[in-house]
């Protein structure tokens, strides 16, 4: 990638709900990448705890407790706060306010169609008992990107559909005055596979207990490696195995520095004489080296809680200026600029 000029730089904004401490699929879906762009790109994590409460507002402890953590997990995979702004999203004001007025331009029914949202409403078993702020979300992320005038959203295939709604706020909101008050964003795709839960079953999910987390002990990550779903099918050693939704060799593939003895691994496994065990024990190794360096500068940081709590003071103060520039043109739009 060649240098960018800072008028060239494009904007990214993402972040994470703070709903307990990140995990693998989070470091292979989108940490490693945000540490590779904050470099050359403009780049703002919001540590969403308000988003947070949308399904967690009757335990707010749990919320409130995860945001050092996330922040700790960020420094502890390389996200450097001098050159990427990490900031709190209940200390932005503008951004709750944007939120309520672009609730005004979009519909219940526009809202209940977003396929995000529905997938979400049904894995979580809400039905008529759905928070107002759960089916709101999406207008709650449209406010945090156009906030922060980003261009890029980091996102997974599954968000697809809340940048897409996203975009049509902006144009509506830009319609009111015909001029270009908010700017579209795009997506911007992980070239790496989405990482599967260990089960096999469900989705990747800390309230389920099938992820590995960024600061698993020794004796956690051998556990949860033990448990992996394999081919069920491969019941002798001799057998021949199917790497295909073999979780053990999805992990390989991911997290193994040498490609080439993972073909062969899976080569073995195929035509029979290698196990279970083998190939977990390898992914054991593989992972307590992976994840040590990070387990230890997790702790180091968690030791210094007031460090954590300057570095969002500081983003959050940087940010707070920027959002409200972006609201008081969304205000003007909607004539509210009184005094």
């Amino acid at each position: 990638m060649t240098n960018q000029t800072n008028t060239e730089r494009q904007v990214i904004l993402t972040g994470d709900r703070a709903t307990g401490p990140l995990h693998l699929g989070h470091y292979v879906g989108s940490l490693k990448q945000r540490v590779s762009l904050q470099d050359e790109h403009d780049q703002t994590i919001l540590v969403a705890d308000m988003q947070g409460l949308t399904d967690n507002a009757h335990n707010p402890s749990k919320v409130s407790s995860s945001i050092l953590n996330v922040v700790a997990d960020y420094l502890a995979v390389g996200i450097d706060p001098r050159k990427t702004n990490v900031c709190l999203q209940s200390q932005l004001p503008a951004l709750a306010e944007l939120t309520m007025y672009y609730s005004n331009v979009v519909t219940v029914t526009r809202l209940e169609r977003n396929p995000t949202v529905r997938s979400e409403i049904k894995s979580k078993g809400f039905e008529r008992s759905l928070p107002a702020g759960f089916l709101t979300y999406p207008i709650s992320q449209a406010a945090d990107i156009t906030a922060f005038n980003a261009t890029l959203v980091p996102v997974g295939d599954d968000q697809l559909p809340m940048i897409e709604q996203t975009n049509e706020i902006v144009r509506k909101i830009n319609s009111l005055v015909e001029k270009p008050v908010l700017k579209e964003c795009k997506p911007l795709l992980s070239n790496a596979s989405r990482l599967p839960s260990t089960d096999g079953k469900n989705k990747m999910s800390k309230s389920m207990g099938n992820t590995i987390n960024l600061g698993a002990t020794e004796k956690e990550i051998s556990t949860a490696v033990r448990s992996m779903y394999t081919d069920p099918d491969h019941l002798k050693v001799e057998d021949p195995g199917k790497v295909e939704g073999n979780v053990v060799f999805t992990y390989l593939d991911a997290f193994h520095p040498d490609t080439e003895y993972v073909s062969q691994l899976k080569e073995h496994y195929q035509g029979g004489g290698l196990g279970d065990g083998t190939t977990k024990k390898i992914l054991e190794e593989c992972l307590q080296e992976v994840l040590k360096p990070i387990r230890e500068r997790r702790e180091k940081y968690l030791k210094d809680k007031a460090q954590l709590i300057d570095i969002l003071r500081a983003g959050s103060e940087i940010s707070r200026e920027k959002t409200n520039d972006i609201l008081l043109r969304v205000k003007s739009v909607f004539g509210l600029n009184l005094f």
